[in-house]
């Protein structure tokens, strides 16, 4: 009876996973369906490359590059705020932090990781836009530099949970050698421990960025909305998830603003899928 028990949760575990494939490649037939039928009418370069993203206006424009540059500069910026900080975070919890105090850092990490992304965009609004408005004497406090700010704080708790875990797994022989060799503690941290740990460090990152890539309602409340290539971080700009977010309900259904809402979703798609990959092989990279 038991054998017969393992046998039925073995197949159930495998069915689970073939099935979580099975809809990714639904999902991705579905867009290329919806999405390739804009390339009848918007040559493949002139929609990639193109500066203009007006849809409705005839004839519609339909250049996604200052979408693409809009993500882009927003995810850079996340990336420049979120890494530093969530790495020394995540350092500080797995080998510094008392017992005591690591478990509370713990419990409020997974907490922020549980607030909605829109509530974090409304915060945004009333707090960090103007905020950046008034220090930087600008227009607007809707800005890249708004949407870099908040999706860093949206995309640490992702860096710290998982790269604390990597760090966590270092054999403690390791940190044993290097302070018997007459290394002090942060020595052994930076010349041993992280770098062994380096594969799951840049997992979390990009698994992080991941989250930041496919962001919508905070972006969409706080970056400006504004569909031009940006010149600085200081400019309001459109990410390609917050298109979406803002156009599909507005779009007929069959359109060419419709398809190529769709095709924008492929470009994300494809995005979001190579961020995972990369996270994944880096996470089983065995360390030579």
């Amino acid at each position: 009876m038991r054998k017969f028990k393992e046998f039925i949760i073995e197949k159930l575990i495998l069915f689970s996973g073939l099935a979580s494939i099975f809809f990714v490649v639904l999902i991705f037939l579905f867009l290329l369906k919806e999405g390739l039928a804009v390339f009848k009418t918007v040559g493949f370069f002139d929609f990639l490359l193109g500066k203009k993203w007006y849809p409705i206006s005839e004839p519609a424009r339909l250049g996604i590059l200052p979408l693409i540059l809009g993500s882009l500069l927003v995810t850079l910026g996340a990336a420049l705020i979120s890494i530093p900080i969530g790495v020394g975070c995540a350092v500080y919890i797995a080998e510094v932090a008392p017992l005591k105090i690591k478990e509370i850092l713990k419990a409020g990490i997974e907490l922020l990781a549980a607030i909605p992304s829109v509530v974090l965009g409304f915060i945004g609004m009333v707090t960090l836009v103007p905020w950046v408005k008034h220090m930087f004497k600008i227009p607007t406090g809707l800005t890249a530099l708004s949407g870099s700010i908040m999706l860093a704080f949206m995309a640490m708790p992702t860096i710290v949970s998982i790269a604390e875990d990597a760090l966590y797994s270092v054999p403690k022989a390791y940190k044993e050698g290097a302070l018997a060799l007459g290394a002090t503690h942060w020595q052994a941290i930076y010349r041993v421990i992280v770098p062994a740990a380096s594969p799951g460090i840049m997992a979390a990152v990009m698994l992080g960025l991941g989250r930041v890539i496919g962001e919508t309602m905070a972006v969409m409340m706080i970056t400006g909305n504004a569909a031009v290539i940006p010149r600085s971080i200081l400019e309001p700009v459109r990410t390609l998830t917050a298109t979406i977010a803002a156009e599909m309900g507005e779009a007929v259904v069959g359109s060419e603003h419709y398809f190529a809402l769709f095709a924008v979703g492929i470009v994300l798609f494809v995005i979001s899928f190579a961020i995972n990959v990369g996270a994944d092989l880096f996470l089983h990279k065995e360390n030579k």
